[in-house]
């Protein structure tokens, strides 16, 4: 395991990892899956399918980190017909190691949850690979400031960089700006912050901002919508 990357068991029972360096956990203390349930899924692929209902959805995820988010979209698309395509930018990849020894899939124990998110770890970056009949991924090694990202491509962006206090470069307005036109029309970003800045940014660009319940031990999370 990385020296600056320690294993912690959060409120819910499930792991994340503590960068001692930056001294900022990749998920809440109060709850890693529910977290990433809670904003990615249920306020993200969720609202977007049951939204705009399509046969296949685009996904931009910034900061692959454990895998997560990822592995929890994963389980959603097993239960339902859409392909899903599922592009993911990382800086700072996890040890392979260090991600094997996450709890996530006795946490979440669905069929073949232990072979899946195996293959989310072994599978190479910097190229796309056919993860199931259904989910195809294609991890990034790479920052978003250096990402070449297409333009109109994606239906969904899950928005999940460390804090702003701990990496302020990912929250300015040039990066939501550069995100911006990577969204499709009625397309949908997440993201757990919701600072006053952020969406101040988010509708100067002309996006429909909605401020949301957050998940346990936070108070609020947004989604913008691309009209």
């Amino acid at each position: 395991m990385s020296d600056n990357l320690e294993i912690i068991t959060t409120s819910d029972g499930s792991h994340s990892l503590l960068n001692t360096q930056l001294n900022e956990t990749y998920h809440s203390i109060h709850g890693a899956i529910q977290e990433s349930v809670h904003v990615f899924i249920k306020n993200g692929l969720e609202y977007l399918a049951q939204k705009n209902p399509q046969t296949e959805i685009k996904i931009l995820e910034v900061g692959f980190g454990t895998g997560l988010n990822a592995l929890l979209t994963l389980q959603y698309n097993l239960d339902h017909l859409a392909k899903i395509s599922y592009e993911s930018l990382e800086a700072f990849p996890i040890a392979y190691e260090t991600a094997m020894r996450l709890n996530y899939p006795n946490a979440l124990s669905f069929p073949q949850a232990e072979k899946y998110f195996l293959q989310l770890h072994q599978s190479p970056w910097d190229e796309p690979v056919e993860i199931s009949n259904t989910f195809s991924l294609h991890k990034r090694h790479v920052t978003l400031e250096e990402a070449n990202l297409v333009t109109e491509k994606f239906d969904l962006l899950y928005f999940d960089a460390f804090a702003p206090s701990k990496q302020p470069e990912m929250w300015g307005l040039p990066i939501f700006e550069k995100i911006e036109r990577s969204m499709k029309s009625g397309g949908v970003l997440v993201t757990y912050c919701a600072k006053g800045q952020l969406k101040r940014d988010l509708k100067s660009l002309g996006l429909i901002v909605e401020t949301l319940p957050g998940p346990p031990g936070k108070l609020q999370m947004v989604r913008a919508l691309k009209s």
